[in-house]
């Protein structure tokens, strides 16, 4: 049978958060006729294997630890049994897919067409459809979307490296790990360690260097890194994994690995984590039929309007290689359908890059906005920074021993004589609602005299961000 020939306004080629937002404002408040294209599950990462279900697991941590905290204040709380990873499981599964039905339901109440199949470019404004029933489709558009995200790296070069899973098959996992090694130093690498030590998991982390998280702030690159340790996580500085061999017991591997400690260490694990990376989904799309240009990286480049080089092809979200979070995909891809289909008084319509809050869900949370000190410093000139620092222990610790105290600490930088805030970090309990607030104000240009003129509400950690001195 001939491929069908569809025709649209615009074509939207992934079914992730950006791309379907785009598509759903495009379409549900300006009436462009559209046609989204997914292969896999709706809501791309972060609904299906990114921060929903990561939330979720780092929930059941943070309860793990809520237990192991409440004898001292009073509480006689027995474990009977260890945690239920698959019961567990089986329930975040289930929440995942009531995702999926919601944003199906959402497409089809904006008037969006889905279809179910692998896009490639056959030009600059055609693409073919291998559909997911056999079939093949053609589709002609007016203007295309490439919101196709990511998906992990895996190492290259180390025999048996394919015996281990990425962030991705963290979440197929049926059962918990006994003994897990981690390797990377990025968010993602930082919270499933997290997450498995205070799950039960003995916990192995891999670094390259001495610390972790390094592109944040040393405030929270330190501390969590020293807090980790503190917790009984093992990290493994300045480490290199050479090979991985099949284990003595069924299911188990054996890494051979060197260290700061160990030039031949061979560390048996029933379950490996690479964590090193992600990389563009750009592989089936054979930009080369449009042009497109693309990093040494492969990922897509755009200009602050989300144009690609090539004219009515656009490209957003973590295929870009900018600022890879979700919010700023959704934002991202609501502006460029307002610009594209919303008339005239949405011609300039854009996302502000700057000055984007994240968090990190580590134990404790950390969260960050804005500068670094080091860039702040390259930035702006040592003359011209101040630096406001604080740490304490929270209060909610008051009942605890002093080695089961976890750290809070804070930073304010600020330049000139009006001392505008350029970078907030904090780590510590609650931050990652604490940061949204303030993200708000440091986004409308706050300076340290707005937070000092803010009343503190006490007793909260919160506080110390605007009595700082």
């Amino acid at each position: 049978m001939a491929p069908i020939t569809k025709e649209c306004d615009f074509l939207v080629i992934g079914g992730g958060s950006g791309g379907l937002a785009c598509a759903r404002r495009a379409s549900g408040q300006h009436g462009a006729k559209t046609i989204a294209i997914e292969s896999g599950r709706l809501g791309g990462t972060c609904v299906n294997v990114g921060c929903v279900p990561k939330k979720v697991t780092w929930n059941a941590a943070a309860l793990a630890e809520s237990i192991h905290d409440a004898a001292a204040y009073g509480f006689s709380v027995k474990q009977t049994a260890p945690f239920d990873w698959s019961t567990f499981k089986n329930k975040r599964d289930a929440y995942v897919t009531r995702l999926n039905g919601i944003y199906d339901k959402n497409l089809k109440n904006d008037k969006v067409e889905l279809i179910r199949g692998r896009a490639s470019f056959v030009s600059k404004n055609e693409v073919e459809v291998a559909l997911a029933d056999g079939g093949k489709d053609t589709i002609r558009a007016k203007k295309i979307l490439i919101a196709v995200g990511g998906h992990p790296s895996m190492p290259p070069g180390i025999p048996g490296s394919e015996m281990g899973i990425s962030s991705d098959g963290f979440f197929e996992l049926e059962n918990q790990p006994k003994k897990v090694a981690l390797v990377g130093a990025g968010y993602i690498a930082v919270e499933m360690a997290g997450m498995f030590h205070h799950l039960g998991s003995e916990t192995h982390l891999f670094i390259r260097q001495d610390k972790f998280l390094r592109p944040f702030d040393p405030i929270i690159s330190d501390k969590i890194t020293a807090e980790y340790e503190r917790q009984g996580i093992h990290i493994h500085k300045y480490s290199k994994q050479t090979k991985v061999e099949k284990g003595d017991k069924e299911g188990w591997l054996k890494l051979h690995y060197s260290d700061s400690e160990t030039d031949s260490g061979v560390l048996d694990i029933d379950c490996l984590l690479w964590a090193i990376g992600r990389a563009p989904e750009v592989e089936d799309l054979n930009l080369a039929a449009t042009g497109v240009k693309q990093s040494e990286k492969g990922h897509i480049a755009v200009d602050d309007y989300q144009n690609t080089s090539v004219e009515n092809i656009y490209a957003l979200g973590d295929v870009c290689g900018k600022a890879e979070l979700t919010p700023v995909a959704i934002a991202a891809g609501r502006k460029l359908g307002d610009r594209l289909f919303g008339g005239p008084q949405h011609a300039n319509a854009k996302l502000d890059y700057s000055n984007i809050p994240s968090v990190v869900f580590a134990h404790p949370e950390a969260g960050s906005i804005g500068l670094t000190e080091p860039e702040a410093r390259k930035q702006y000139g040592d003359e011209n920074i101040k630096v406001y620092n604080t740490e304490f222990t929270a209060m909610y610790f008051a009942m605890m021993e002093a080695d089961q105290k976890g750290p809070t600490a804070y930073k304010l930088i600020v330049t000139g004589k009006e001392e505008k805030v350029v970078g907030l970090h904090i780590l510590g309990l609650g931050s990652s609602e604490m940061l949204q607030g303030f993200g708000v104000a440091i986004k409308m240009g706050a300076t340290k005299k707005d937070f000092d003129s803010c009343v503190a509400i006490h007793p909260t950690s919160a506080e110390e961000l605007v009595t700082l001195k």
